[in-house]
């Protein structure tokens, strides 16, 4: 009976992700804030509890943060992320202090604490790479002029995250400041002997793991990325970044023959870790968090807005790119919730996910929308720039 209630139960969440999915193909929005919505939902506390097994969402959880990094790491090579920190350095450091600050600022004054300052630092710092390419792909702006600026800015957070997610994994699971620190330059140690693999030998670990048949291969994608990622955070570097540092050593062979293999497990286990997330949030901390939340998705627009138009300035853009760029760069999403994920297992102040689950939702939502209108806006500041110039001249 307890075989046939699991099923029940399993059946019943993958199955609603299904539908929940292709609604939100319909309203043409990313699903990720749907999937937090119905966690929240069917959550305790929400309209409908759902006994659902706790054992197999977390193993699940893990396994979709796992499939998230790896893939997004198959989707660059480690020359190609050194290449963009040598050419757009400014641009990231920028991008990174601009829109993480405002987090870490909000996390000191609601009383998280130094740590949960550090974590919502990258909450609010990165912009949900998923997201923002479903966007451009949708709006047909792949071949954009700004749209290199808009990826560049992606990759710097990206390779950014991979120094970052180490560093506050290790502060998260250490008890005192010098275990802290040492677990810090131990985690820093292991990244850097990481990127030396992935530049100098990527393509003798892509041929180790290659085969001659294409579902052996997989296998021994799939299984190597769980053991490196289990073995990071053993060392406390994060799952996440030892997911995505194998994805860059694989990226020059690999990435073609096992990404779209690969996607289907992605989506679904990630799937099953947004609604995870929703389901250990109880939506009646939403509340008190709102107005905050409120706050730092203004400042979070105007600041990547900011970005965007630096970087696209720099590459040469005019005015209407710009604009563009820094909408396309709105939305939060995947990191912001592992990130979310991670602090609060960890013990740090349950309002700091009920805060991020918020953000995350009203961000998810408001910059794809943004987006779209960033054409119309564009138009307009032409239209009154060339109606200034015209009544200067008379």
């Amino acid at each position: 009976m307890h075989a046939a209630a699991l099923l029940i139960e399993l059946g019943a969440v993958i199955f609603g992700l299904g539908l929940v999915g292709r609604l939100a193909g319909r309203l043409g929005i990313s699903p990720v804030p749907l999937y937090l919505l119905a966690g929240l939902a069917f959550g305790a506390g929400g309209v409908v509890p759902l006994n659902a097994p706790e054992e197999f969402l977390e193993a699940a959880s893990q396994i979709g943060v796992v499939m998230l990094l790896l893939l997004l790491g198959l989707e660059y090579s480690a020359g190609d992320l050194l290449g963009n920190l040598r050419r757009q350095a400014p641009v990231g450091v920028l991008d990174l202090l601009l829109n993480g600050l405002p987090g870490a600022a909000f996390g000191l004054l609601m009383g998280f604490g130094p740590v949960g300052a550090l974590a919502m630092f990258g909450i609010t710092a990165v912009s949900s790479s998923g997201i923002v390419a479903k966007v451009l792909a949708d709006l047909g702006r792949l071949g954009n002029r700004e749209t290199p600026s808009i990826l560049g800015i992606l990759v710097l957070e990206d390779l950014g995250m991979a120094v970052y997610l180490p560093v506050l994994t290790a502060v998260l699971a250490a008890s005192g400041v010098w275990e802290a620190t040492g677990s810090v330059l131990i985690a820093l140690a292991c990244l850097a002997v990481a990127l030396v693999v992935a530049l100098r030998w990527g393509s003798v670990v892509s041929r180790f793991v290659s085969a001659g048949s294409s579902e052996v291969t997989l296998l021994r994608v799939l299984g190597l990325a769980l053991l490196v990622a289990g073995v990071a955070e053993q060392l406390h570097v994060s799952a996440a970044v030892g997911a995505f540092l194998l994805g860059i050593s694989l990226s020059n062979d690999l990435e073609e023959e096992t990404h779209h293999r690969l996607e289907p497990l992605r989506d679904l286990f990630a799937a099953v870790f947004f609604v995870s997330f929703g389901l250990s949030t109880d939506p009646s901390s939403l509340p008190p968090v709102l107005l905050p939340a409120l706050v730092l998705v203004v400042i979070g627009v105007v600041t990547k807005l900011v970005t965007g138009w630096f970087a696209a300035k720099r590459a040469g853009i005019a005015v209407p790119g710009r604009i563009r760029a820094g909408a396309a760069l709105i939305p939060r999403g995947e990191f912001s919730i592992v990130i979310a994920g991670l602090a609060t297992a960890a013990g740090v102040d349950p309002r700091l996910a009920a805060l991020a689950a918020a953000y995350v939702l009203v961000m998810a939502v408001l910059g794809p929308v943004l987006a779209r209108f960033a054409d119309p806006w564009a138009r307009a500041y032409v239209r009154r720039q060339r109606e200034r110039a015209a009544t200067t001249a008379r």
